[in-house]
């Protein structure tokens, strides 16, 4: 049995945040995934998924011109150029990311299956390896809902799309949270007939409702959406697909016909597949690591971050994790992760962008101020002719502490990030306040909404 002082379990973003980190103090390391490098984010998640969604970003400001008085038109899209393009990005990322472990001494690489057979030791293919400290950032996969007749059509997921060369004419996306609601835009933005059919009453359902309804009304002026609509069952229908659905409301069974459907309901924990139950980790019902504020399992020197344990599922959120889990694994004084201070964005047509608490959440603890501005209420605002898209903040009464910010409408990840940076240091209004913003600009925006802070 070989043994380690290290060893990681993933290869994804948050799992290399480590692994550099590790390589300074010059010990044994073992890196374990069968995957490729980079894990989600890099291959099949963020990074391929916005390189598509730009171009569809371009393509919805050519409509949109004409209501500033510009009149042009697109002559055609290349769908395969912009595939191509990021396919290419991506492997060129990858090999990168490839090239720079080769070149690390004290590593091995386990490019194999690994799962727990007893305390702080895995089965990697053949052989067995043990680790002084395990570190868990074995992330995610999509989920498969158990709709009959799912297995006999040739569906696609966020992985398989990206493999496509050919625009489908037409697409049924089963699922209405975030990779949904991107992809919606993206091929909408192409010239596909998108249907979406979303289980819940709401697009995104973790946003505010009233950012949920606003992407509702702008996405049914480009595609079809049903909301509280379950799939039941899919069928082959010559080249293409049937998906039979019920409305939760009713009852009514509805028919949906399309050349191709992608799958896109969420995601579930990688955990099973490491068997962690064998060497004492628990996890909770939805099978995502159990982990203390410290992100330490409940088996003593392993730790887990990222996707694992299910509590912020970004990227930047799993590497802030890797570091401080890292910390906490190597230093006497231990740090916590702080959840409330995630930020999030989805890359749809308006942008949305949330920090912190909705307005539903923090009402259950505190007594809150709500304040709200929109685009229009703003001068380059109006020179954008944004005549929809808000900013809506949510504060303590006493304290002005801002627990949640929430931005739909252009550039709202951009926007977001100077919020983002007052919630990190604590997040007073008046501090944030403090700073000129410049006239005119969209960020005017973020203290209209603060200007307007009333108790509801």
């Amino acid at each position: 049995m070989k043994e380690y002082d290290y060893v990681i379990i993933g290869g994804g973003t948050a799992g290399l945040v480590l692994l550099y980190k590790a390589i300074d103090k010059g010990k044994k390391i073992a890196l374990i995934d069968k995957g490729l490098i980079g894990g989600t984010c890099a291959n099949t998640g963020c990074v391929p998924s916005k390189m598509l969604i730009y171009p569809a970003d371009v393509v919805t400001a050519v409509h949109h011109a004409t209501k500033l008085g510009i009149n042009a038109e697109i002559i055609s899209i290349d769908f395969n150029a912009i595939m191509r393009r990021m396919r290419d990005y991506v492997a060129e990322n990858r090999k990168n990311m490839e090239d720079g472990i080769k070149d690390i001494k004290g590593v091995d690489y386990f490019r194999d299956e690994g799962h727990f057979v007893e305390d702080y030791t895995l089965e990697v293919g053949r052989e067995r390896i043990r680790g002084r400290q395990i570190f868990i950032a074995s992330g995610s996969r999509g989920r498969i809902p158990p709709i009959k007749g799912l297995d006999t059509i040739d569906y696609l997921t966020n992985e398989t799309l990206l493999g496509l060369t050919e625009k489908p004419e037409s697409m049924i996306i089963i699922g209405g949270g975030y990779i949904a609601a991107e992809y919606g835009h993206f091929y909408a933005a192409m010239g596909t007939r998108v249907t979406i059919i979303q289980d819940n009453d709401r697009l995104l359902p973790n946003e505010e409702p009233e950012i949920s309804d606003l992407l509702l009304h702008e996405f049914k002026k480009r595609m079809i959406v049903h909301t509280n609509m379950h799939a039941e069952e899919a069928q082959k229908d010559g080249g293409g697909c049937i998906i039979k659905g019920k409305d939760n409301k009713t009852g009514e069974m509805k028919s949906f016909a399309a050349q191709k459907v992608l799958v896109a309901v969420g995601r579930q924990s990688n955990a099973d597949l490491l068997k962690v139950e064998n060497t004492g980790i628990e996890t909770d019902e939805k099978n995502y690591i159990r982990v203390s504020d410290h992100l330490e399992t409940t088996k003593p020197d392993i730790w887990a971050f990222g996707d694992a344990i299910g509590r912020q599922m970004f990227t930047h959120a799993g590497d802030r994790e890797a570091e401080i889990a890292w910390h906490n694994a190597v230093n006497i004084g231990k740090k916590k992760m702080d959840f409330s201070a995630v930020p999030h964005a989805v890359y749809t047509h308006p942008q949305i962008a949330s920090i912190g608490l909705t307005e539903e959440q923090a009402r259950k603890h505190h007594t809150i101020l709500v304040g709200q501005a929109g685009y229009p209420d703003i001068v380059l605002g109006n020179a954008m002719e944004q005549d929809i898209g808000f900013a809506k903040a949510i504060v303590e009464k006493k304290s002005r502490k801002i627990l949640g910010f929430h931005i739909v409408g252009p550039e709202a990840p951009i926007l977001l990030q100077e919020v983002t940076n007052a919630m990190a240091k604590g997040g007073a209004v008046d501090d944030l306040l403090e700073g000129l913003h410049i006239f005119p600009s969209l960020s005017e925006l973020i203290p209209e909404a603060l200007g307007h802070l009333e108790q509801r």
